[in-house]
């Protein structure tokens, strides 16, 4: 008998076996993985938890099902075969080891995404009094990029893990852990530093997703919060990107702190002649014919009168910070079509007074007397004394 036919033989009986093993668990995640998949969607319709999300959750549960399956089949298929099929067995393992590994990881990651999509459904920003659901969102979408931070790390030991040799290099590398941490804690100072002031932004609640801040000198609204960095979306569309630790370190404004109610002015410099009495009337009619204003302050006060013109202040409040602007806007231009229509001797005028030079001779000279008192050293005879005292030779008093 032929041992090279009959070794032949069952190596490709083993390699048919091992390939109708895996079609055959394969088989059955898919079927697993769809008659799940089925029941988790019915749940979640009935829950009314995000059709999107949960359909993100499909693709790595399937291929997380498969993958599990095939290993199993493939360690099935080595059981009890020769020494020489035994080479293979160990690379084919770690291959699917480690697929396992960075699947789950995937999946877990997924499932996390899911239950801060589930949890954020609860809290609308869409409605008038958002504050705390800006809050919440905010933290929970610092702690969902966190976690999905500590599955990757997690996944990638988990694959050296795999190896005998990365095994053997971990104590080696755990006995040097305090000097590799001193030194990367100093090299990554500045990261370190904005990671742990993300982390402050998000539980402190000093600014929260969707607030209106003024930061750097410019009026926006806070776009996005991550553990490095924050996003504010400027008002003409631009986005200006800040590390976390200038909201540490830096003072800046958030409008909508505890309220996004605002009260702002409208200043005017008129002249004297303005009747601030009807000028009041005709605020109030104003803001009586416009939506913007929330109907809490409407106040005309002269705050200054300096000079050839007088300070009028108009303070109005709003519901937030763009109706506000617009307020403002809206109350300025009606009261400039006002003044011009009804008032126009109260707009702003510089006088200035002409004076006509005379005619004929300069003025008498004035005669000076013989005392002169716009000198000190001079001009006198006792001033000319006086400069001799400070000039002239030194007198000394020579002992008796």
């Amino acid at each position: 008998m032929d041992l090279a036919a009959v070794w032949a033989d069952v190596v490709a009986v083993f390699w048919t076996r091992l390939l109708a093993f895996v079609l055959i668990a394969a088989a059955i995640g898919v079927v697993a993985a769809g008659v799940a998949g089925l029941v988790f969607r019915a749940v979640a319709r009935r829950r009314g938890w995000p059709a999107r999300s949960v359909d993100r959750l499909r693709w790595p549960f399937r291929w997380l099902l498969v993958t599990i399956g095939v290993w199993i089949a493939a360690k099935a298929s080595f059981a009890g075969v020769g020494s020489d099929l035994l080479d293979y067995k160990t690379p084919v393992d770690q291959v699917l080891n480690i697929a396992v590994i960075a699947l789950a990881a995937w999946f877990v990651a997924t499932v996390v995404s899911l239950l801060v999509d589930v949890a954020l459904v609860r809290y609308r920003t869409d409605v008038a009094d958002n504050r705390a659901a800006r809050r919440i969102r905010t933290q929970v979408l610092v702690i969902r990029r966190v976690a999905v931070a500590a599955i990757v790390v997690v996944a990638l030991a988990s694959s050296l893990l795999v190896f005998p040799e990365a095994r053997a290099a971990g104590a080696s590398l755990l006995a040097s852990a305090g000097v590799v941490s001193i030194i990367a804690g100093l090299a990554a100072q500045s990261t370190l530093g904005n990671v742990i002031a993300g982390m402050q932004l998000a539980f402190s609640g000093a600014i929260r997703v969707d607030d209106v801040v003024i930061a750097n000198d410019e009026w926006g609204r806070i776009e996005e919060i991550t553990l490095t960095y924050v996003v504010v979306h400027v008002w003409d569309d631009r986005r200006m990107v800040l590390p976390s630790t200038y909201f540490t370190t830096t003072p800046f404004e958030n409008w909508t702190r505890t309220s996004s109610q605002l009260m702002q002015s409208v200043d005017f410099d008129l002249d004297w002649r303005v009747d601030p009495g009807a000028m009041r009337d005709e605020m109030h009619r104003i803001l009586a014919r416009t939506d913007l204003w929330d109907g809490r302050v409407s106040v005309l006060q002269v705050t200054d009168a300096v000079g050839g013109m007088i300070h009028v202040r108009i303070l109005v409040t709003a519901v937030d910070a763009p109706t506000l602007f617009d307020l403002r806007c809206f109350v300025r231009e009606e009261m400039i079509r006002w003044l011009h229509e009804r008032q126009p001797e109260a707009l702003p005028r510089t006088r200035v007074q002409l004076v006509e030079p005379t005619l004929g001779r300069g003025p008498d000279p004035v005669r000076r007397s013989d005392r002169d008192d716009r000198e000190l050293f001079g001009g006198s005879k006792e001033a000319e004394a006086r400069s001799k005292d400070f000039t002239g030779p030194v007198r000394t008093q020579r002992p008796r």
